[in-house]
């Protein structure tokens, strides 16, 4: 049921296939996880066939080692007419030390689609009821206008159609 859940959490083992030569999870194995976590959460708050629309501030603060129990926890942190804010961390915990540290986070929007045509379609509206999440929402906001902002500035530093061109 649409508008229900607002939180999505996998869990699983890193293992010999994620790795790279130095033996930490590839950065594209991660953004993987982030993305199959996200989707889950997008599709399960808005009921609708959803797409990534975009990726924001992605941080890659420690390594994910082979055997680390893996933990990628989406949630809504914002939403629009027809676009979810979702606010994605990846924990890795060591499971011999018990020690957990922050592997990756980031900001990610969704938009959700209507099926037969592929047009934007309305998702339910998400209200913060915490401090955390009135500090999530914020932070998702502020992203929005960084995002606007430098939109605006490459548009304007594109060149020309007609020296693009040649003509």
């Amino acid at each position: 049921m649409p508008g229900q859940q607002h939180e999505v959490t996998f869990r699983f083992l890193a293992q010999p296939t994620d790795v790279n030569f130095g033996g930490k999870v590839h950065g594209g194995m991660a953004m993987k996880w982030i993305d199959q976590a996200g989707y889950a959460c997008a599709v399960g708050w808005s009921g609708a066939y959803c797409v990534t629309a975009s990726v924001s501030g992605i941080q890659f603060v420690a390594p994910i080692l082979i055997g680390d129990l893996v933990v990628v926890r989406a949630r809504i942190i914002h939403t629009g007419r027809s676009s979810m804010h979702l606010g994605v961390d990846v924990m890795a915990r060591d499971l011999r030390s018990g020690e957990q540290r922050l592997a990756t986070s980031c900001v990610m929007v969704f938009v959700a689609l209507d099926s037969p045509d592929g047009r934007p379609t309305p998702v339910p509206a998400w209200e913060p009821r915490s401090e955390e999440d009135r500090r999530s929402q914020a932070y998702a906001k502020q992203l929005m206008e960084l995002s606007k902002a430098m939109e605006r500035q490459v548009t304007s530093l594109r060149a020309p159609p007609e020296l693009v061109s040649g003509g």
